[in-house]
């Protein structure tokens, strides 16, 4: 039974939910996960709606179950609780149910097109029960005011038109996870960029005109620089998305301990649990302080002159890492990503590491360029 209502009727107005941002990074994941590898498109000879008429699978795995009910529970909860933070209460829950099963159908029908693809009903009806009880679920916190601490948690501490940057904050760790050439160095797309253009370009006029690669890597030096700089990022995009300083010396402090832990889990990953701390090397430390050094002089910036010094950052940290060549130790940190069971994973990954930088900067820009709010306590 569809419940009453996804959200009480009282409380404050409409506004614009965190779940927004976090559904469309959500709903590109799906995306990916549908219909990587992105090659071979071509017509079959076959109508893209015809797998609904096809027999049912005879052979089913526990992998395949799991996958397609739970891989579309979170999109179901996300969009419940979006529509219901977002005004739209009595559609909320249909919405959970009818956007996430829409979208399987649509890219079942594009997977028709894909020969290393193959579309199913019985992936819908398992998506569409996914969202189901993501969406029954979101509707049921939402009228039992479940997630109201949360609610004024963001009150408290997000400054008005910060969803996107809290959102881009929240998903940072799985933006450093892919080694990269200096630890937590997202933005490092130049050689792929450069490949793809050689390959577009070869034998033609064209081809000489482009610059050779990067051939050295970071001095001792340089590598400081970057680690401070792809941390100062995060950091300046948090102190630019909260209301009062202490908060954003919760955030330094936070910040500094999940950047410690993700760079001793990366290592840990590539090298064993005995060479965890393999990573802090004397240039990664003296990044580590310049970091720590730019948060406590950073405090005391107005919000606007925070987010101008992200989008800096994040300018500095894209140009200068891209002039640095993969180090011959790279190969053995992303020996473990080559297993066949985390070769997409990795695909996405290093996907998302290499749009962060600039998602950030982009969202520091829009909070810059805000209006300042009429009150101080106004509804983020």
């Amino acid at each position: 039974m569809r419940p009453r209502s996804a959200m009480p009727s009282h409380g404050t107005g409409p506004h614009l939910s965190l779940a927004w941002p976090l559904w469309l990074g959500y709903a590109l994941l799906v995306v990916y996960a549908s219909l990587y590898p992105f090659e071979g498109w071509r017509d079959q000879g076959v109508a893209p709606w015809a797998f609904l008429a096809a027999p049912w699978p005879r052979y089913w795995t526990a992998f395949d179950v799991v996958s397609n009910l739970v891989g579309y529970l979170p999109l179901g909860w996300l969009t419940t609780v979006a529509l219901g933070r977002s005004g739209a209460a009595r559609l909320a829950w249909w919405g959970g149910v009818v956007a996430p099963t829409l979208l399987a159908l649509g890219l079942e029908a594009a997977q028709t097109y894909l020969p290393r693809r193959v579309p199913s009903q019985a992936d819908v009806v398992l998506n569409a029960a996914g969202a189901l009880l993501g969406a029954t679920l979101a509707a049921w916190l939402l009228r039992e005011r479940w997630l109201m601490p949360w609610v004024q948690f963001r009150r408290d501490w997000q400054r008005p038109g910060a969803q996107a940057a809290w959102a881009l904050l929240l998903l940072w760790p799985a933006a450093v996870l892919a080694p990269t050439p200096v630890p937590f160095g997202t933005g490092h797309f130049g050689p792929a960029v450069q490949a793809a253009l050689g390959d577009l370009l070869q034998d033609t006029l064209w081809q000489g005109w482009l610059p050779p690669p990067a051939d050295a890597t970071a001095s001792p030096l340089g590598e400081a620089v970057l680690v401070a700089l792809a941390l100062a990022v995060p950091l300046l995009l948090g102190y630019a998305s909260v209301r009062r300083r202490w908060q954003r010396a919760v955030w330094a402090a936070a910040l500094g301990v999940v950047a410690l832990a993700l760079g001793t889990l990366t290592a840990a990953l590539a090298l064993g649990p005995a060479h965890a701390s393999a990573w802090l090397t004397a240039p990664v430390r003296l990044g580590l302080a310049l970091a720590a050094a730019l948060a406590v002089l950073a405090l005391p910036l107005g919000g606007r002159v925070a987010a101008l010094g992200c989008v800096l950052m994040a300018t500095a940290l894209l140009v200068q890492l891209n002039r640095v060549a993969e180090p011959a130790y790279l190969v053995e940190w992303l020996r473990p990503w080559r297993d066949a069971r985390y070769v997409h994973l990795h695909g996405l990954l290093r996907w998302w590491g290499w749009a962060w930088p600039v998602l950030a900067a982009w969202v520091a820009a829009r909070l810059a360029l805000l209006p300042a709010p009429s009150t101080y306590n106004r509804q983020p």
